[in-house]
């Protein structure tokens, strides 16, 4: 959730906020400045289970309200050396649901100083929409936020942005552990589905919700992200939030998981071993609410009720975004941090995406390939910001550790990747950050960054020499003539920079690639030694 680009002379307000859940227990403590941006300082969590036995006996178990007390009490610390102004700190279902929370709660004010506001269910699911709202492009269309906890599940359905209805139930991921769950078997999960089909069907018409954009936020969808990108050797990535999950794939998922041991589970990559004898139960439900939305996947928020607390405190309102607000902002935003040469930048962005309407298609690209290679092609040379030598492997560091909103974990590692080999010797398997990628990601970075490597020699001499190029594609070889920005605009070193920079892509099309300048010379890559 940090975005750097807090103006040095906007007043901030350091805040911390404490969700007390019925798994685990979160803080957050962050500066908000007056127009909204949020900076974390610094995050702390444990995991006590609060809610243990609650669904049973109604009550806070004593075992459980120690462990819970000696998390706050460090958490207190944390807030009052970091000098936060204030702390904010709900507790949810568990403390909700409990006949003994009032004892929980004095003790928690006698031994923390903490005074704790027991959230209602809606305004839970109203919280978690706040972030989510903070977090991603929900202004046009349909968009239900689903959060799991470990006492409830939370929905926030909107339209346009603005909410139309909100739904607490309790199926959490620990409760229906407990309930169903005590045997992880096939058939016991089964009846868990049912119930939580039964429970959701009146909360979402499908006359108004069908094929409707899911959010999921809690620890169930950042374990089941950390799963699916261990799959896709996408480990590396800073964050999973933005993670898209099909909902085939989250089905395959949970059918490895029921079918293994719990010493299996809790050995599977991406996984939280912490979070192993209940993360079944979570994506069943997740399951059954992609089930009823028709969803073809859904995406995946690192952020929740802390976030939305944050906001609250500030008294900001989440901005409203359209499509690719977000992200375009986020991205031309960290680009201006890292003090690049924007108008060599736009220049290679430009050229690139006219190699790629020309190239890319043939060489098998998406048309989702082509975001990134303009996200690539604007940030490539970022690694700048630390110093020349190894820039693009410094533009490969900064990119993947970036906030980048709207943007998936598995496209921010692309897009990282192709900004690192913008120059430099080709994508090899050996490499660390390569190697372990996926086939289909490693072809993807291959052929963007053949065509990045051709724009930026194109603009060898960071002066716009070239406005255009016009390509064609010969039998015996690819030909690309740039069309100069001025009539007198010499080319030669940028004709040059091409024909030496062209060499992946020759490999990728496997014939040569001419460079063709004003006067007619050609240089092909074919003599390239």
């Amino acid at each position: 959730m940090a975005t750097a680009s807090v103006p040095r002379q906007a007043k901030k307000t350091r805040v911390a906020a404490i969700d007390i859940g019925s798994n685990s227990i979160r803080q957050i403590v962050a500066d908000i400045s007056a127009d909204g941006d949020i900076v974390v300082v610094d995050e702390m969590k444990a995991a006590p289970r609060l809610g243990a036995d609650v669904e049973e006996t109604r009550t806070l178990q004593p075992a459980a309200m120690d462990r819970a007390l000696e998390t706050l009490e460090r958490m207190a610390t944390l807030a009052k050396q970091l000098g936060a102004e204030r702390t904010e700190t709900v507790a949810t279902s568990a403390v909700r649901d409990a006949r003994n929370a009032e004892l929980f709660l004095a003790r928690v004010k006698q031994q923390t100083g903490l005074r704790v506001r027991v959230l209602h269910g809606e305004e839970e699911a109203r919280l978690c929409f706040r972030s989510a709202l903070a977090h991603f492009e929900l202004g046009v269309g349909h968009t239900v936020v689903m959060d799991i906890g470990g006492g409830s599940l939370e929905l926030a359905a909107s339209a346009d942005g603005v909410v139309e209805h909100l739904a607490s139930l309790p199926l959490g991921a620990l409760r229906l552990t407990e309930r169903f769950l005590k045997k992880q078997t096939a058939k016991r999960v089964r009846a868990l589905r049912r119930e939580v089909r039964r429970a959701i069907r009146p909360e979402l018409r499908l006359r108004d919700w069908r094929h409707a954009r899911l959010i999921g936020s809690g620890g169930t969808f950042t374990n089941l992200a950390g799963i699916c990108l261990a799959r896709q050797g996408v480990q590396m990535a800073r964050s999973v939030h933005g993670t898209t999950v099909a909902r085939g794939e989250l089905e395959h998922v949970l059918d490895m998981l029921v079918a293994m041991t719990p010493e299996e589970r809790a050995a599977v990559p991406g996984l939280n071993a912490a979070r192993a004898d209940i993360i079944v139960a979570g994506l069943a439900a997740a399951a059954e609410v992609m089930a009823r939305l028709e969803a073809h996947d859904l995406t995946v928020s690192r952020y929740g009720i802390r976030e939305g607390l944050l906001l609250e405190a500030a008294r900001v309102a989440p901005t409203i975004a359209d499509p690719g607000e977000a992200r375009e902002r986020s991205v031309s935003d960290f680009a201006s941090r890292c003090h690049y040469e924007a108008a060599h930048a736009r220049n290679v962005r430009s050229l690139a995406l006219a190699l790629f309407d020309a190239i890319g298609p043939r060489l098998g690209c998406s048309s989702d390939d082509r975001r990134l290679l303009a996200d690539a092609a604007l940030l490539h040379d970022v690694g700048y910001h630390i110093n020349y030598d190894r820039h693009h492997k410094h533009s490969y560091h900064l990119i993947l550790h970036a906030e980048l909103l709207g943007m998936s974990p598995t496209d921010q590692v692309i897009v990282a990747n192709v900004a690192r080999y913008h120059r430099g010797a080709p994508p090899r398997k050996k490499q660390r950050n390569f190697g372990p990628l996926e086939p289909e990601l490693r072809r993807r970075i291959k052929r963007l960054a053949a065509l990045l490597r051709v724009a930026d020699g194109l603009d060898r001499g960071h002066v716009g020499a070239v406005a255009e190029v016009k390509v064609r594609w010969l039998r015996r070889a690819i030909r690309i003539t740039p069309v100069p920005a001025h009539p007198s605009q010499p080319m030669r070193l940028e004709i040059w920079g091409a024909q030496r920079k062209a060499t992946l892509l020759e490999k990728l099309v496997g014939v040569p690639v001419e460079i063709v300048g004003g006067d007619g010379t050609v240089l092909s890559t074919a003599n390239v030694e």
